[in-house]
């Protein structure tokens, strides 16, 4: 396992298939990941990281030293908040009013939140439906808070590239509407793309990147 390499590749493909201003920033996925290994990465410069789970981000950021900004990426149960919603950076996985509610509640300072949409409309993803995210932005001007900074999507698991290519598509137009129209004029980011997609996701706009495998690979 050659994490440095890995990373570098990764950033060779950044500079070749980005077509916006935006810079593009990798969030390395730690889910099965060793304090070791996140050294190397911070070491090889990706100090985003990112965790789906509240108990293995409380117990890795105990451990670690290293100025880490830390993302929560997974989904966020409204009774978990209260424990860790002051440790984290940046959430990419806000889809409902009961869970800003909780963080209106117990957050101390503004918490940037990418909204969690479900672009392909498949009933095992979380996420609001397209139609459902203008409504939602309105409604979260109850709890200022929340910090709506862009939009998160995970891409249907095929092999078809024009499926994955019109998923990122149709989130870059709906975040766009968004902040021209003004409803939120700060989501200006996407995060969208994993190891499997990345490329296409960067081709579409993506902003950030949510990447695990693709790091750590031989």
């Amino acid at each position: 396992m050659n994490i440095s390499r890995n990373v570098e590749l990764i950033r060779q493909n950044i500079e070749s298939l980005a077509t916006h201003s935006e810079a593009v920033n990798i969030v390395a996925a730690t889910k099965y990941v060793n304090a070791n290994q996140m050294e190397e990465l911070f070491e090889s410069g990706i100090t985003m990281m990112g965790e789906n789970r509240v108990d293995a981000l409380l117990e890795k950021k105990a451990q670690m030293t290293l100025p880490i900004e830390w993302h929560f990426i997974g989904t966020l149960q409204s009774r978990k908040v209260k424990d860790m919603i002051n440790e984290i950076a940046c959430l990419h996985s806000l889809d409902r009013l009961s869970l800003a509610k909780e963080i209106q509640k117990y957050r101390q300072e503004p918490l940037p939140c990418f909204i969690q949409v479900n672009v392909s409309e498949e009933e095992s993803k979380h996420g609001l439906n397209v139609e459902e995210v203008i409504p939602f932005i309105e409604a979260l001007k109850r709890y200022p808070i929340i910090e709506v900074i862009g939009l998160m999507t995970m891409a249907p698991h095929t092999d078809d590239e024009n499926v994955i290519r019109d998923c990122f598509k149709k989130l870059k137009q709906l975040q766009t509407t968004i902040s021209i129209s003004g409803f939120a004029k700060n989501c200006l980011m996407l995060s969208m793309g994993m190891s499997n997609d990345y490329q296409i996701a960067i081709e579409e706009g993506a902003t950030h990147i949510r990447l695990g495998s693709v790091l750590f690979q031989d």
